[in-house]
């Protein structure tokens, strides 16, 4: 297939519109580019802090897990939507956001392929999970995810739902990070500020007409994902059921939920580079022109 950036989608009267000249809100004392509006130092410190905090979390619960390092939960935060030697236009066109077109049902550590969880957890930790019996391989992850359902600390900081995380990995959490960065509700302050400005008003609104035209009812491309993983977990019981101990019933809702991901993914992914990012970067230029003080 070819590239997801449609030839057919210009929109050159409207872009030199949305990218006019606009005085845009200064990015408050304090608020970095990174995840949570961390700096990227910010950053580095938060995830050391956690990773250890993981560790003996496991620890005293008589499990061995290796605190990571920051590169290897960059590594799985940056691992998102790509597959090695691939493009993440390339990932998009054939799995979209990798979210029900790639679930197997399997814990990260025994996910083949895909498994951005699997690589932030780094290869020690992941050794050490498969030389655990089955049994204890499910205690392992209760005690450090709390569930199938739940997200490994480097998919929930790449995502920004720390909220879902549970086990030892929550409780790293919780001493780590702010409590509203903790909530179901948290939203960025840079990209809340970007939302209000006008100009990505403008364009929101641009993208929100073209998504209806397509069969799409999303206003932000910041719902749909979150809005696929609910829709995938009705159907795996929150992750707890294999592909293939789905029943004829379950597999067919699967397939239209994958079939949904990738045609939602291709459309919104393409009027967001065409449309929205133009105007995230410039807006996101203008928020941090001064240096911090």
């Amino acid at each position: 297939m070819g590239s997801i950036w449609s030839p057919y989608l210009h929109f050159p009267a409207w872009s030199a519109v949305l990218l006019a000249a606009n005085v845009a809100a200064q990015a408050p004392p304090g608020l970095g580019m990174e995840e949570y509006g961390l700096s990227a130092r910010e950053l580095v410190q938060a995830i050391e802090q956690t990773e250890e905090l993981i560790s003996k979390c496991m620890r005293d619960q008589g499990f061995v897990y290796f605190a990571a390092d920051h590169s290897t939960v960059r590594a799985g935060m940056t691992a998102d939507k790509k597959l090695p030697g691939g493009s993440e236009e390339d990932f998009i066109s054939q799995h979209g956001f990798g979210i029900a077109t790639m679930y197997t049902g399997l814990p990260p550590q025994l996910t083949p392929g895909y498994s951005p969880g699997r690589v932030g957890l780094g290869e020690r930790n992941v050794l050490q999970f498969r030389s655990l019996p089955p049994a204890s391989q499910v205690a392992y992850n209760r005690a450090l995810l709390g569930g199938m359902g739940n997200p490994t600390f480097a998919v929930a900081l790449e995502q920004e739902n720390l909220w879902l995380t549970g086990g030892c990995t929550r409780k790293a959490v919780e001493q780590v990070f702010k409590p509203d960065q903790l909530k179901s509700t948290y939203y960025n302050p840079q990209d809340s500020l970007i939302n209000k400005d006008k100009r990505m008003r403008a364009a929101l609104a641009v993208y929100v007409r073209e998504m209806k035209k397509a069969g799409f009812e999303y206003n932000h491309p910041d719902e749909i994902e979150p809005d696929i993983r609910v829709r995938l977990a009705a159907i795996t019981d929150n992750s707890r059921i294999l592909v293939e101990s789905m029943s004829p019933e379950q597999k067919a809702a699967l397939k239209k939920l994958q079939d949904f991901e990738r045609a939602v993914a291709l459309k919104s992914t393409a009027l967001q580079e065409q449309i929205l990012t133009p105007v995230e970067e410039k807006i996101q230029q203008e928020m941090f022109s001064r240096k911090p003080q």
